[in-house]
C-alpha cells in the first residue's frame, strides 16, 4: 500500500477516534445534567435542617435520595409513617450512611480530576463531622451499634461486585468511646472449626452490631466458601458459626439474623435469595421474596425488614416480614441505604 493512503488512513482513524471520544464525553455530561433535573411524578423534596438525634422529630427515616434533581445523593429525612410523602434534603452528600443513636457514618466521594477518592465521615446528630478517615477503595456496606459508639464499613479494593469471586474488600472498625481504629478485620484472629485459621485469600464484610456494644456479627470469604462469624470487639477474635451467609443484619431483639444466601441454579449474576437465621436453634427459614436482592437489610423494628433493588433512577427500597409470611412491597421509590431513628 502506498504511503500516502497509509497516512490517509491513519490520519482518519485518528479523526473518528476522537469524534467517538467526544460523542461520549458530550453524552456523559447530557447525562449528569438530566440527573441535576427533578423529573415529572418524583418526590417533593426541600432543602433543609436534619437530624439525627433520638426523638428528635418523631420517628422518621434518613436515607440517601436517589431522585433525580439537585439533591441527589444527599441525606434527606421523612417521616416513617409517609415515606412516600415529602423529602427534607440536608446539603450532605453520601454513597452509603447508617445511623443510630444520635450518631451517623457516611462513606464519601471526592471528586478528581483524574480520579475519584472516597472517605468515611462520623456525624453527630446535627451532621457535623466528628472524625473522618480514607478509605482505600469504593464504599459499599456501613452501619452504626445501637448505642451509637461504634462504625464499621466495608470498600471493594479490587472488583466491584459480590456476585462473583474475582473482589477483595476491607472492612474498619472505629470506636468512638477510644478513638481505637481498626482500619481491617483481618486483623483479628479467626477460629475456624475450633482452631486458629490463617489464609492469604481472607475478606470480610457486611458487620452488624449487638446490643452489648463489643460483640458484632460478619460476613468471612476464604477457600471459594462465605461463612458467618461472630466477632469480639475486646478481645479482636472471630469465629465462624455457618457456611453459605452473607450480609448479616441482626434484629432489635438480637435473636435473629436476616442475611442473602447464594442459591444453586440461580443466575452467576443474581444468586441471592433472603433467609432469617434464629440464633438460639441456627435454623434457617427462606423469606418471601423471589427476586436476587444484593443489599445489607435494615429491621424497621423486630417484625419487618427494609432493602433496595434496582430502580428507574438508582434504586428504591421494599419492606418484607422477616418471618418468611407475607409478600414483598414497595415501600420508597428512589431511596438507598435508611435509617430508622426514633
Amino acid at each position: 500500500m502506498p504511503l500516502k493512503r497509509r497516512i490517509l488512513i491513519l490520519v482518519c482513524a485518528v479523526v473518528l477516534l476522537a469524534a467517538i471520544g467526544a460523542l461520549a464525553v458530550v453524552r456523559a455530561s447530557s447525562r449528569a445534567d438530566e440527573k441535576n433535573r427533578a423529573q415529572a411524578g418524583g418526590p417533593v423534596i426541600a432543602p433543609g435542617a436534619v437530624s439525627l438525634a433520638p426523638g428528635d422529630g418523631g420517628r422518621r427515616i434518613v436515607f440517601r435520595n436517589m431522585a433525580w434533581g439537585p439533591h441527589r445523593d444527599e441525606l434527606a429525612t421523612t417521616p416513617a409513617a409517609a415515606p412516600e410523602g415529602p423529602r427534607t434534603a440536608s446539603g450532605v452528600s453520601c454513597l452509603r450512611f447508617h445511623s443510630a443513636a444520635g450518631t451517623g457514618i457516611c462513606l464519601q466521594a471526592d471528586k478528581g480530576a483524574v480520579q475519584d477518592s472516597y472517605k468515611a465521615v462520623v456525624l453527630d446528630a446535627r451532621l457535623k463531622e466528628v472524625a473522618g478517615r480514607p478509605l482505600a477503595g469504593i464504599p459499599t456496606r456501613a452501619r452504626v451499634s445501637p448505642g451509637g459508639h461504634l462504625a464499621a464499613w466495608t470498600v471493594f479494593v479490587g472488583g466491584d461486585s459480590y456476585a462473583g469471586t474475582n473482589f477483595s474488600t476491607r472492612t474498619s472498625l472505629l470506636d468512638l468511646r477510644t478513638g481505637k481504629y481498626d482500619a481491617s478485620l483481618e486483623d483479628f484472629a479467626i477460629h475456624k472449626d475450633g482452631k486458629t485459621y490463617r489464609n492469604a485469600d481472607v475478606n470480610f464484610w457486611g458487620v452488624t452490631f449487638a446490643a452489648d456494644e463489643r460483640t458484632f456479627y460478619a460476613t468471612l470469604a476464604t477457600g471459594g466458601q462465605t461463612y458467618l462469624v461472630r466477632g469480639d470487639l475486646a478481645a479482636r477474635t472471630v469465629t465462624t458459626l455457618r457456611e453459605n451467609l452473607e450480609c448479616p443484619s441482626l434484629s432489635p431483639d438480637g435473636t435473629r439474623l436476616v442475611f442473602k444466601k447464594r442459591v444453586s441454579g440461580l443466575s452467576p449474576d443474581a444468586p441471592w435469595r433472603l433467609y432469617v437465621l434464629d440464633l438460639a436453634s441456627m435454623a434457617e427459614a427462606p423469606l418471601a421474596e423471589e427476586r436476587s436482592v444484593d443489599d445489607q437489610v435494615v429491621w424497621t423494628d423486630d417484625r419487618t425488614v427494609v432493602y433496595s433493588l434496582p430502580g428507574d433512577f438508582g434504586a428504591d427500597l421494599y419492606s418484607l416480614p422477616a418471618d418468611g409470611s407475607g409478600a414483598p412491597a414497595r415501600f420508597m421509590t428512589s431511596a438507598l441505604a435508611p435509617a430508622f431513628l426514633g
